[in-house]
């Protein structure tokens, strides 16, 4: 039986099936009553020292394996578990009701599942998994009983509901070949913790643990997201080649690091990284990224009920600047609405919020907020190399507007005598048809263009691209969106200025040669991304991209200009 997922950490595994079921292993979080609430206030804080000091281990165990890459990710645990408000939730909880920790825990775990439930967002809705690892981590510390998650001896596959970035990082690759889980997504960090362990993954399979049963044979696929359980011979042959031929490619590609991303015929390009998170950083550099071309913001503002102040904001950018430089780091301003809402940010109902009041529209309509983050990206300019950018920016006055903002900040950081980079570049992304439209004129007062071809797409084509009904007309191949594409690289270049991809598009060698060839000067890529681009564009001549770009843009039907496209770079492509 054959079963497909999401790819989650790459490498190809072949082992039995252990299933963790936290039925087999339940946390007992009913509501008791407490005779002594102070007694019971003074267990619940040595239970979450106690997780604390494990988060410790679990954060060394990881420098030790892998370095400081990644290790960051527990530095969020802990200052969770060093919240004032949380602790302080809880702590009244007991008192007010003279009940038990567990309860206690419950109920505030309860509130963050509500909070982040009706969110379509992967990325925001992901981080729901982390916290609930957590709290059942400290929950599990109230009790006396230590207990085990993996078995200790023989080598499995896990498969489970889900797993925390904390129980990933305690796997021992001795005994755990890899693992497969109903939730999550590729985003998470408990995807991102695996990539950095090496641990092949495969997330997203709902059920998963209800169709299998421990000591099943299965093979996991984790760079194609699929699952087969109990293969035949011949299957299992297939994929024991397919185990040396991964490893083949994995070696080639490890030793395109240090190398840049030119064509064969010299025509260079930069190859940047999108990251969602600080820890990301560690990826980048390991894989020798040019710079970030997109610091997505929203993770500084997710899993609280309150904003950022600017010091956490600085702070964080600082830290991902400084260890980039003297690379540049594009930090994207917030982007949130459509469908990631905020809970202390206050939006009215809207019948269609994709078309309403997100991104910059929202920072225009909240100029305090907006504010707030201008002055944390530019104290961290001071530091290293910073582009700013604005996400889906529609009209002439709204880039106005926003630049005409952070000049007001600049001058009060002068009037108050602190450091930014004066000559910062100010760029937008171009994800709707009327910045296409106005390319000329928008390239005139801004410093760089950054197509987000995962909206552009969106507002072009009129598709919903998380609606099954519709997806199949979300097609990056659309010759509506290659013409797009060509004419805000026209409009930039007439301009003297740069232009970059960051959407999916730019992640996929087939695509990245197309994008190569409509004369883009800048990709930027997903960290895991970055070599297998790489290595498509060390392959082929720019010349070649450039001919097959010219009579793509001559044709009329998407299934054509695949054919056309997939034949064209077949020999250049890592999996021949």
């Amino acid at each position: 039986m054959m079963y497909k997922g999401i790819p989650a950490s790459p490498g190809i595994i072949i082992g039995k099936v252990f299933i963790i079921s936290k039925n087999l292993e339940p946390v007992h979080t009913e509501k008791i009553k407490v005779v002594n609430p102070e007694k019971e206030i003074t267990r619940l804080k040595q239970a979450i020292e106690k997780t604390k000091n494990e988060i410790l281990l679990i954060k060394e165990k990881i420098i030790s394996d892998i370095g400081n890459k990644d290790a960051d990710i527990f530095n969020a645990y802990i200052m969770l578990l060093n919240d004032k408000s949380f602790v302080e939730k809880a702590v009244n909880l007991i008192k007010d009701e003279s009940v038990n920790s567990e309860y206690a825990l419950h109920m505030i775990l309860q509130e963050y599942v509500k909070l982040y439930s009706n969110i379509s967002d992967n990325y925001l809705k992901e981080k729901i998994i982390d916290i609930k690892g957590l709290f059942e981590k400290v929950i599990k510390n109230l009790s006396e009983e230590p207990s085990k998650l993996f078995p200790q001896k023989g080598k499995w596959i896990i498969v489970a509901e889900d797993l925390s970035p904390a129980d990933t990082a305690e796997m021992d690759k001795k005994n755990i070949l890899g693992f497969v889980t109903e939730t999550g997504g590729a985003t998470s960090h408990t995807a991102i913790v695996a990539r950095s362990l090496e641990i092949p993954a495969v997330v997203g399979l709902k059920s998963i643990t209800k169709q299998i049963k421990t000591g099943d044979l299965a093979v996991v696929d984790g760079e194609k997201g699929i699952v087969l359980i109990d293969p035949t011979p011949e299957s299992l042959e297939d994929y024991k080649r397919e185990q040396i031929k991964y490893s083949i490619k994995i070696n080639i590609l490890k030793k395109l690091k240090k190398l840049e991303a030119v064509t064969l015929d010299k025509h260079k390009i930069i190859l940047n990284a999108n990251i969602e998170f600080p820890e990301e950083v560690n990826v980048v550099k390991e894989h020798n990224a040019d710079g970030i071309g997109l610091v997505r913001t929203e993770f500084i503002y997710i899993n609280r009920t309150n904003l950022p102040t600017e010091e956490e904001q600085f702070l964080i950018y600082k830290s991902i600047v400084e260890k980039m430089s003297p690379k540049p780091v594009t930090i994207r301003t917030l982007d949130i609405g459509g469908d990631k809402f905020l809970p202390y940010i206050k939006i009215s109902p809207e019948q269609n919020p994709f078309l309403g009041l997100r991104a910059i529209r929202l920072s225009l309509s909240n100029v305090n907020i907006f504010k707030n983050q201008l002055r944390a990206i530019l104290r961290a300019s001071a530091f290293g190399k910073v582009k700013l950018m604005f996400p889906m920016i529609s009209t002439i006055e709204e880039f106005i507007a926003s630049k005409n903002i952070v000049y007001e900040v600049m001058d009060d950081l002068k009037r108050k005598k602190i450091a930014f980079d004066e000559n910062i570049n100010i760029g937008i992304m171009v994800e709707v048809p009327s910045a296409v439209i106005m390319a000329d004129e928008l390239a005139k007062i801004s410093d760089f263009f950054s197509i987000g071809t995962n909206d552009l797409i969106q507002y072009t084509l009129a598709v919903d691209r998380g609606n099954e009904a519709v997806v199949s007309y979300y097609n990056p191949l659309n010759p509506a969106i290659l013409r797009l594409i060509k004419k805000t690289v026209e409009s930039a270049h007439k301009n003297f200025k740069s232009v970059s991809v960051c959407g999916e598009m730019a992640g996929e060698p087939h695509l990245a040669f197309l994008l190569l060839g409509l004369g883009v000067d800048e990709l930027s890529v997903s960290p895991a991304s970055i070599l297998q681009v790489k290595k498509v564009i060390r392959n082929v001549n720019f010349k070649d991209a450039f001919q097959v770009a010219e009579t793509i843009l001559k044709m009329e039907k998407a299934e054509e200009i695949k054919d056309l496209l997939y034949k064209s770079v077949k020999s250049y492509l890592i999996n021949k």
